[in-house]
């Protein structure tokens, strides 16, 4: 069913839904540039990018929540775009096609990550991305704007780094310095005037004024 046998059609599953994509041979066929997707389930490849006969398999165990909603939305394309054809006996669907426990636990992985995105959404409204850029001779720069990261507002903020709770890992962010916090961490004193400046989870950068609007940044 991978297309190298006219007579069988050419078929691809993901997350075991099987699709017919004969209408787009010319890529899933011998010779396209998706060929290793025809004739089985290699839902980890659509994300990983590894297309070795190591990597073309169903198996998902590990991957992130951005995986995981890249997953999502292959499976939305092809819902959109090609028939369902039924669904592959195995990992996912049992030989009656019903559901398997572990297409359940993923769907919970799923649902899981698109909360995750919501959550991130709302942390990019309270701590909008910086802008940034990087010169040879000059090093790296962060800085803030009303418009930086594409969050609109009426406040420029100070960059800071944000790291994730628990971890050395950290983004620029653009922090409110002024007034009530937008933040709802614990221990916030909202009549402080400082805004969310005081979020156990910012740090300065070093040899950057605390109140200014641009730094370097030797890592970026």
């Amino acid at each position: 069913f991978d297309g190298t046998r006219p007579s069988k059609g050419t078929y691809l599953a993901i997350l075991g839904r099987i699709y017919d994509v004969q209408k787009g041979a010319k890529h899933y066929g011998p010779g396209g540039s998706y060929h290793f997707f025809a004739g089985r389930d290699a839902t980890r490849a659509f994300v990983s990018g590894d297309f070795s006969e190591k990597g073309l398999v169903d198996d998902i165990q590990g991957l992130n929540d951005q995986d995981l909603l890249g997953i999502f939305d292959w499976v939305k394309f092809y819902e959109k775009d090609y028939d369902l054809a039924g669904y592959l006996q195995g990992t996912y669907y049992d030989a009656s096609g019903n559901p398997t426990a572990r297409l359940k636990e993923v769907v919970k992985l799923i649902e899981n990550a698109l909360h995750w995105k919501d959550m991130q959404v709302q942390e990019a409204k309270i701590f909008p991305p910086c802008n940034s850029e990087w010169q040879k001779d000059i090093g790296g720069r962060v800085w803030c704007s009303k418009r930086s990261g594409g969050i609109e507002r009426d406040w420029v903020g100070v960059p800071r780094k944000l790291f994730d709770a628990g971890s050395k890992s950290y983004r620029c962010a653009c922090v409110k310095n002024f007034g009530a916090p937008l933040s709802r961490f614990p221990g916030m004193n909202k009549d402080s005037g400082h805004g969310d400046l005081r979020n156990p989870n910012l740090g300065e950068y070093e040899g950057c004024k605390p109140t200014s609007t641009t730094c370097r940044n030797d890592n970026s």
